[in-house]
């Protein structure tokens, strides 16, 4: 085994299908055993289950194919649905057991607050309630020792409690169980004798970190959510085999990985992320075909915007993010899951996403979207909020007869009279300046939480290249170029289906975390070789449920100095430890201080805390392709009017077909260009060059540089 970076799949010789359900759209892509692509949207339903959306699309894919589904090798599949049931807390009804005296440990959180000066701070809702908390008396300490034996009699009673409330998942989290989980285990062995049919999650197999507070959420959250994942899972697998499918089918989850359906029903909430993660693989599978080593990666769709930073070809991780932030970008104001995760940032700002008035007079965009039952205003289906596609509509971006969905024909009328109604009206503007403030709006927040993620992580979006992908993206993504600074933006092929396609290019990976605590002057090597062993053996354990393919292990563990309350991940090479591991161990980390902070510290003690194991299947990086210049100006045959905001005035743009483009094509100045399930729009100082596999890349011009 060797390391190897993400890259994208060689072509498999059959059919595989991507499924991403989204907020608004569930999106379908085939594989073609030529290892090209073919893709469909359907409007995601909600009513008859989301399963009916996918079920449709996969259908509808497979009988244009003219193939059987029963020729499918592979169907992979993410998805929001966890995602939104912990913003929309319409979960199971679900109870928390923990040691006596943590109680409240979910509610109180810790110090740590997310607005400084905010006197009347209103922290968000723990996600179970204190009415349904329970405890048991028994304790361990941070070593994994007994401090107080386990009181069977008392669980017991918390039992028969649980029993009569009609309790439907039951999340399990007792204090420094990640140490060892013989408690936990016990309590779930005692619940299970008593219910059979509940559904329980203990904090030692969901997330085996310490820091009770993120622990304990995770937990809850995993239950939260299990019964309601479960059941959809299930009843999609059994629907794709009454309809002909033989095919395994697996889920993408947030780290961007493959597993396994019982996996994934197993531990529901690794798919909390599990469709922005596949825009990041499909995100970097391109960074990686160009040479481009630092990537913004955007991705709009229906519903909210994704940025991720990619660097050396590779997606950015953590070990901890939040869920249902209730303050915009604010750190600390969301849910904390700590699972491995692409790390990204995601707003409310979606094609769907609903505009309004505040009360001092400002355009606000979003958190709410009109989703796709009614949808917006413009789908002429019962919506009447105006959104970032009716403003779109309105602006000349889009067009009724060439918009990305079928069966959707936009309504231009419909779209003014909410954008006048509901923006226009309360500031006196008409429909077209409405449209224009709430377009200003949604592109500057894309851009402050572009710019809020690189400051978090402490980078510098000078010399970035962009990505952007989804419905939306390639309709914003100039604005963002310019407001950002960038000097390129690369729009792929099938970039309305981004996320689908990087499903389909995703290794078959799963991450397994422990904490373990040990200070390098006083370093426990064979604690450590047993743990790791034992990390990997349980990571390969889930991947073997998917391939037999060559594997590739990425080992990491969190170090700090002593007295710190975070740490920084350090990258472990292969092998075991042994009693000259430490000195070595020590001055990587410090190395990696020096990286991130500018300067090490000397004389402190130097800690390590949790340890991690990745196994992924091998994927084979693609040869890097040269960027083509222009070799030909093409010059559009329709013109329609846009809105330029660099001119702040209504500019003819030129219409082009995509698919009419040969590599090497350029297209200069304002420019529409269509294809089936999104638009590019080019400014007046924009310039776009096909290159050889179809993407456009669009450069900034200045007088007398166009092409």
């Amino acid at each position: 085994m060797s390391e190897t970076q993400t890259a994208v799949q060689p072509p498999h010789g059959g059919y595989r299908i991507g499924a991403d359900v989204g907020g608004t759209f569930t999106d379908v892509v085939i594989e073609l055993p030529d290892g090209s692509f073919e893709s469909t949207k359907v409007l995601t339903t909600y009513e008859d289950g989301p399963e009916t959306g996918i079920l449709q699309g996969i259908e509808q894919i497979v009988r244009e194919q003219a193939i059987n589904l029963a020729e499918v090798e592979q169907i992979i599949h993410g998805t929001t649905l966890a995602t939104n049931a912990l913003i929309q807390r319409n979960g199971a009804k679900t109870a928390l057991v923990t040691t006596d005296g943590f109680r409240d440990v979910i509610e109180t959180r810790t110090e740590g607050r997310f607005e400084q000066y905010d006197l009347n701070i209103v922290l968000p809702t723990p996600l179970i309630e204190r009415k349904d908390r329970y405890t048991v008396p028994e304790r361990f300490n941070a070593r994994g020792e007994v401090l107080i034996p386990f009181d069977e009699a008392a669980a017991q009673q918390v039992i028969e409690t649980i029993a009569a409330e009609g309790y439907e998942a039951v999340a399990v989290g007792f204090i420094h169980s990640y140490t060892n989980g013989a408690h936990e285990r016990r309590f779930r062995d005692m619940l299970l004798a008593r219910m059979p049919d509940i559904a329980v999650s203990i904090s030692s197999e969901v997330s085996p970190q310490m820091r009770e507070f993120e622990r304990f959420n995770t937990v809850c959250a995993n239950a939260y959510i299990q019964p309601l994942m479960a059941s959809y899972l299930m009843r999609l697998k059994s629907e794709l085999i009454e309809r002909g499918a033989n095919c395994p089918l697996y889920l993408i989850h947030s780290g961007g990985g493959l597993v396994s359906v019982e996996t994934a029903a197993a531990f529901p909430v690794r798919l909390v992320e599990s469709g922005p993660a596949g825009g990041a693989i499909f995100a970097a599978e391109l960074a990686a075909r160009y040479g481009r080593d630092r990537v913004l990666s955007y991705d709009m769709g229906g519903t909210t915007a994704k940025i991720a930073l990619i660097e050396d070809y590779t997606p950015q991780t953590a070990k901890t993010f939040e869920v249902a932030r209730t303050t915009r970008f604010k750190k600390g104001s969301g849910m904390p899951i700590s699972i491995p995760v692409i790390e990204m940032i995601e707003i409310g700002a979606g094609g769907g996403s609903i505009a309004s008035i505040d009360s001092l007079g400002q355009i606000r965009i979003g958190p709410h979207s009109a989703g796709s039952e009614p949808g917006p205003a413009a789908y002429d289906r019962g919506g009447e909020n105006p959104t970032v596609t009716d403003a779109n509509l309105q602006l000349g971006r889009l067009h009724p007869d060439n918009f990305g969905a079928k069966d959707i024909r936009l309504s231009p009328e419909k779209a003014a009279a909410a954008i006048t109604a509901q923006v226009g009206d309360q500031l006196s503007m008409d429909a077209m300046t409405a449209a224009i403030g709430i377009a200003e709006v949604v592109d500057e927040n894309m851009t402050n939480a572009a710019r809020v993620h690189a400051v978090e992580n402490g980078k510098d979006l000078t010399g970035f290249s962009m990505v952007a992908f989804g419905g939306g993206a390639p309709l914003h993504a100039t604005r963002l170029m310019d407001k950002l600074g960038l000097d390129e933006c690369i729009v792929p092929p099938g970039a309305g289906v981004g996320s689908a396609i990087g499903f389909l290019q995703a290794p078959f990976a799963y991450e397994a975390i422990r904490s373990l605590y040990t200070r390098i002057d006083e370093f426990d090597y064979a604690a450590v070789n047993t743990l790791l062993h034992d990390l990997t053996a349980e990571a390969e354990t889930f991947v073997r449920q998917g391939t037999d393919a060559e594997l590739v292990i990425e080992r990491q563990v969190s170090m700090r100095y002593k007295g710190q309350g975070w740490e920084i991940p350090v990258r472990l090479s292969a092998g075991d430890f042994d009693e000259f591991a430490a000195e070595n161990l020590g001055g990587v980390f410090t190395k990696a201080y020096e990286e991130f902070f500018g300067r090490a510290i000397a004389d402190l003690p130097i800690e390590a805390v949790s340890w991690s194991v990745r196994v992924a299947s091998v994927q084979q990086r693609p040869a890097i392709q040269q960027m083509l210049s222009a070799t030909r100006v093409v010059s559009a045959t329709s013109h329609r009017d846009i809105y330029d905001p660099v001119a702040r005035a209504q500019v003819s743009a030129g219409i082009v077909e995509r698919d009419t483009l040969e590599p090497g094509d350029a297209l200069v100045g304002a420019t529409i260009i269509v294809e089936p399930q999104t638009t590019t729009i080019l400014g007046s100082h924009h310039q776009a060059v096909l290159q050889s596999d179809g993407s456009l890349l669009i450069t900034r011009i200045n007088e007398g540089d166009a092409a």
